[in-house]
């Protein structure tokens, strides 16, 4: 069995390595959880291209059902042609859409499934799906045939922890929590996206951005794909790293940072440190 070690496009840690692996070793689903912006998604991407295996992506929204994963009777369909006196209505097979467990199951190479941010549906949902990934297997009641799985595919499930997920659920799956990198091993993310960038640049963008993430009171912390557009816009402009190193503090917003604070209130924030900095500065 080909393990996963990570690609050249992403980092991929050891512990995350080892839940992958363990995943596909035990033939369970693979609960990744993360802040947002920390890869998940992408992860699921790149382990099927490491694997070489096909990549099936369902996208969860809070009004996605679980049996639309297995599949959907389009009933409407089906009178507005027998009102056309259309052939097709003969045969229930024609109006029963597959859903992308239903893909996953009949591939002929078991291929990497993504569902990606269970927890926006109903809490209803995780359970709802419990024997059809358990078993491997559904049961289709307008043609009244089991589909199962050819082979078992390795379900990758991304949750950013929204909501809790049921009991049962959990117990079937195993587990990981991808921690925010720390200087070090986002140095390394950073070299894969832009292996060009200046050293010293990068030194100085993550200081401020670490900052930033650390700051009391901050309601969104920017995320590694929000430093990853910052940076891009800092070489865009062919910004000195200067310029980061000598900001002000009396300013303490960097440039550029709409890539990295996301909402009025850290805005806002920003500017009474820097107001309550001015202020300690005069009264010196």
């Amino acid at each position: 069995m080909m393990e996963f070690k990570g690609t050249d496009s992403y980092v991929a840690t050891p512990d995350l390595m080892v839940a992958v692996n363990a995943a596909l070793k035990l033939e369970r689903p693979l609960l990744i959880k993360g802040e947002p912006g920390t890869g998940k998604t992408v992860l699921a991407q790149e382990v099927a291209r490491a694997l070489d295996r096909q990549l099936i992506e369902w996208h969860i929204k809070s009004t996605t059902k679980a049996q639309q994963g297995l599949y959907e009777y389009d009933a409407v369909s089906r009178l507005r042609d027998s009102q056309l006196g259309d052939d097709r209505v003969h045969d229930i097979r024609n109006y029963i859409v597959r859903g992308k467990l239903w893909e996953a199951f009949v591939a002929e190479k078991p291929p990497v499934l993504l569902i990606d941010e269970i927890d926006k549906a109903d809490i209803e949902f995780p359970n709802d799906l419990l024997q059809e990934l358990d078993r491997m297997e559904f049961f289709v009641y307008e043609t009244r045939e089991t589909i199962r799985a050819k082979q078992r595919p390795l379900v990758i499930i991304t949750s950013n922890n929204e909501k809790d997920l049921p009991d049962a659920f959990l117990r079937r799956c195993f587990f990981h929590y991808i921690r925010f990198p720390d200087p070090e091993t986002m140095q390394q993310i950073i070299d894969v996206h832009f292996p060009e960038i200046r050293t010293t640049l990068v030194r100085e963008a993550l200081k401020i951005f670490y900052e930033i993430r650390e700051t009391p009171g901050l309601k969104k912390k920017p995320s590694t794909s929000e430093l990853l557009d910052w940076l891009k816009l800092l070489m865009a402009e062919d910004l000195p790293e200067e310029t980061l190193r000598s900001r002000d503090p009396a300013k303490l917003i960097p440039p550029l940072a709409g890539a990295l604070l996301k909402n009025e209130q850290d805005v806002h924030l920003f500017e009474r440190l820097a107001f309550i900095a001015r202020r300690e500065r005069a009264g010196r």
